[in-house]
């Protein structure tokens, strides 16, 4: 399901975003109307709006265009997408008239999997603005899938962890820690909602995670919006446990996280 402005979105326009490339976007996961960190969303939508096309972005009218998609009960992800059908690639400063798309699509029930990652030298352009220019980042969750991984996991030139393709990373219980002391990577990166929405939550720590010591850590996990909290099980060939208690209570704070109507 779509709709670009409250309306059918005709090819066109869709192709227009596909051909540009440029704009960007949130993803939300709507659980009975409601939304955790549903505030941190729409603040993110107006930064990167006027980061991209110097506009605001109302996010009453967000919100709205949202309910209009949203099931009155049960899951769904959600995604709200803000581009200028009519952007010229040739002259892309003259964007200044965002559309909001909205698109739903059926959400994943239950715990996920663990994840097995590989470790790549990567840093995404402007990393702290959630964009739809993903051509890099998929190419190395392709490249990490092909040689037997589920995903890829960033690392920058200085050899400090960042973040993975489209969630964030965590360790517990690095040296010197307690064992269920969270430690996130202090590097360049999306601080995704749910990542903050913990870090409100949790006692934690920020500080640069080299991926040569990724071993010192007694566990790993990944967030984001669509997945909660996913346990990561192996980093390279570093192994992790796929149930520690640490993350398991991670999982059962993140879930008890009262969401916001919309």
């Amino acid at each position: 399901m779509a709709e670009l402005n409250g309306r059918p979105v005709d090819m066109a326009e869709l192709s227009a975003l596909a051909l540009t490339n440029y704009g960007h976007f949130t993803t939300l996961r709507v659980e009975d109307g409601r939304v955790r960190g549903l505030a941190l969303h729409l603040d993110r939508l107006d930064r990167d709006c006027r980061a991209l096309f110097g506009a605001e972005l109302d996010p009453d009218r967000v919100r709205a265009l949202l309910r209009r998609l949203a099931p009155a009960d049960g899951t769904a992800t959600m995604r709200v997408t803000v581009f200028d059908p009519a952007l010229d690639i040739g002259r892309p400063d003259r964007a200044g008239d965002p559309r909001i798309l909205v698109t739903r699509r059926p959400a994943s029930s239950g715990p996920l999997p663990p994840l097995r990652v590989r470790s790549v030298r990567y840093e995404r352009e402007a990393p702290e603005i959630k964009s739809v220019g993903l051509f890099g980042a998929l190419r190395q969750r392709r490249a990490a899938r092909q040689a037997g991984f589920d995903d890829a996991l960033f690392v920058g030139a200085d050899g400090l962890v960042s973040e993975g393709v489209t969630w964030n990373i965590g360790f517990l219980g690095g040296e010197g820690d307690g064992d269920g002391t969270v430690v996130w990577p202090q590097a360049p990166c999306l601080p995704g909602v749910t990542m903050r929405l913990l870090m409100a939550a949790r006692e934690h720590r920020v500080a640069p995670v080299a991926a040569a010591d990724v071993g010192s850590s007694r566990a790993a996990f990944a967030t984001n919006a669509a997945i909660g909290v996913r346990a990561v099980t192996a980093v390279d060939r570093t192994e992790f446990p796929a149930h520690h208690p640490a993350v398991d209570l991670l999982r059962e704070t993140y879930a008890a996280l009262p969401g916001d109507l919309l």
